[in-house]
């Protein structure tokens, strides 16, 4: 099949969706689909264009065998409606002129977040005839509105507006959790027009490895410590400055180490804080290479997943699968009727605790310090639930069989 992508972020671009999708698409080459990429010249999380790709309107590459057609997109650090507003018009307008630049796809899939982009992606699969699936990998505008970055009544109403677009155009939407499919249904999509399919992790490359001689624990000075590890974007949804104050507890144990991991720009203002509540058993570190990231997670005794109170249906981690593989224990400080929650309570590997409450955090961390065996348990747990239920294979086999079923019913 011709499968044309649709999304905001693609390699190089460190985490969230642009490590999925690199893969996804990599993946369905190599089962003999062609595919092309329409994407944005790399920004996240850093919110500024790197730099080879500055100055630059539209570019087109070729990675291992995925035709990338980018353009430029207007993106500010500085947090506004304004420069996001900006932001998503740059995308939706120059991206569509990409995505005319190609052959003819069989399918489009259209990753969100991104509302605006709908509208394009919509346009596309009325001139080329061919269905658009939409992959929620967050439920806009629930996300921005309850993290307070939409607080304006025009635009949640706008912002609504485009969701229901977005559902209405969609021939197929692929969530990655099932609290994001009740609330899909809760808004009166229909269940024949929702398919679940969890994000993934590659189990061959995130995998364990031995504390010993771990180039993360020797660099960051680690070794002989618990390691409580972080690592992931910093937003409004995480609400990080929990970890640094659970440290304050944790203070009269010295051997137990907080390790945050992250954007560095994201990290200076933490570190900020670090010093404000004077505690030295915190170190904050800058994300490291890909290829770095199996060790890197592997030094940890413990990973963290955290969130804040008002996240629950509408946001699903994908470190957590990552976690999981590395074969790690996992404290999630999520709410406890979440996707998240629900997810590290299936997988057994994860203990879950109330959000926003660093003590509960820190007795949770001295409780599995004080018991290896529970830590070496639940990192196994975690390992083999992984393998089982998030393997990519599993999931690419998914996609590919829901796009092969357009070719069956039929084209719109």
């Amino acid at each position: 099949m011709r499968i044309l992508i649709y999304s905001y972020n693609y390699h190089p671009e460190p985490i969230g969706i642009a490590p999925l999708m690199t893969e996804l698409a990599e993946g369905l080459v190599q089962r003999g689909h062609r595919v092309r990429v329409v994407t944005a010249m790399p920004w996240y999380p850093e919110s500024e264009i790197y730099e080879p790709y500055r100055g630059k309107l539209y570019l087109t590459e070729e990675r291992n065998g995925v035709k990338i057609q980018r353009c430029y997109v207007r993106s500010s650090p500085k947090r506004s409606l304004l420069n996001r507003a900006l932001f998503e018009l740059s995308f939706a307008g120059l991206s569509f002129f990409q995505a005319l630049r190609g052959w003819r796809p069989d399918v489009i899939l259209l990753t969100v977040p991104g509302l605006p982009v709908g509208v394009p992606a919509s346009l596309l699969g009325w001139i080329y005839r061919c269905p658009v699936v939409l992959n929620l990998q967050d439920i806009l505008p629930d996300a921005a509105v309850h993290v307070g970055l939409i607080t304006s009544k025009k635009a949640i109403a706008v912002f609504s507006a485009l969701e229901k677009y977005n559902y209405w155009m969609a021939r197929q939407i692929s969530v990655i959790a099932e609290g994001f499919r009740d609330n899909l249904l809760e808004k009166g999509v229909s269940p024949e027009k929702i398919t679940l399919i969890p994000n993934w992790v590659k189990v061959d490359f995130i995998k364990p490895y031995p504390r010993e001689n771990n180039y993360f624990r020797s660099s960051y000075h680690l070794n002989n410590k618990f390691v409580v590890l972080y690592s992931g974007n910093i937003a409004l949804t995480q609400g990080i400055e929990t970890v640094i104050d659970a440290a304050t507890y944790l203070q009269d144990t010295p051997d137990i180490q907080l390790v945050i991991v992250g954007e560095e720009k994201r990290l200076e203002k933490l570190e900020k804080y670090r010093q404000k509540q004077q505690v030295g058993n915190v170190t904050l570190c800058p994300f490291q290479p890909r290829e770095k990231l199996p060790e890197m997670l592997s030094a940890a005794d413990v990973g963290l997943v955290v969130q804040k109170s008002n996240v629950v249906a509408f946001n699903m981690p994908s470190k957590i699968q990552v976690l999981l593989s590395s074969g790690r224990a996992i404290i999630g400080s999520v709410p406890a009727s979440g996707t998240a929650a629900k997810a590290l309570k299936a997988s057994g590997g994860g203990l879950v605790i109330p959000p926003e409450d660093p003590a509960a955090l820190a007795e949770a961390i001295r409780d599995l310090y004080n018991h290896p065996e529970k830590v070496k348990e639940l990192g196994q747990n975690s390992r083999q639930y992984a393998i089982e239920n998030y393997s990519f294979e599993s999931a690419l086999d998914r996609y590919e069989q829901l796009f092969q079923s357009f070719k069956q019913k039929g084209k719109p």
